[in-house]
């Protein structure tokens, strides 16, 4: 089992930045593929960004391309979201989730492990 923990989240004008955090611990060899996602109030759970062991393949969300860029610190167990040019349409609270079992990046239901979160609030 994988522990997750992340930190970065606050409240930003539209246009400003931020960045997410998500430190691992635990079984963290099996962590192959780490991603995010965000739930806005009365919606459901959306996949933002994944990464993929070594940082080499990486997927995002239509919605976030270009804004967005997901990175790793192999060494800190540690992936980062960047979080540029912020809408606020991206209001919400972001989960970092590993534990791959595999299928699509983007199904929530492929990961068995998630952090409690971080709200991010962006006002226009």
């Amino acid at each position: 089992q994988v522990h997750l923990v992340e930190s970065g989240g606050g409240s930003v004008q539209a246009g400003g930045s931020l960045r997410l955090s998500c430190t691992a611990s635990g079984s963290t060899s099996t962590n192959y593929c780490m991603a995010w996602f965000r739930q806005a109030p009365g919606k459901g759970r959306e996949a933002v960004a994944a990464l993929y062991t070594g940082g080499i393949i990486k997927y995002y969300a239509d919605s976030v391309k270009g804004r967005f860029t997901m990175s790793q610190d192999n060494a800190k167990d540690t992936v980062y979201l960047q979080m540029n040019s912020l809408k606020p349409e991206d209001t919400g609270m972001y989960y970092c989730a590993a534990g791959f079992r595999g299928g699509n990046w983007f199904n929530a239901s492929g990961y068995s492990s998630w952090g409690r979160g971080t709200q991010v609030t962006v006002s226009s």
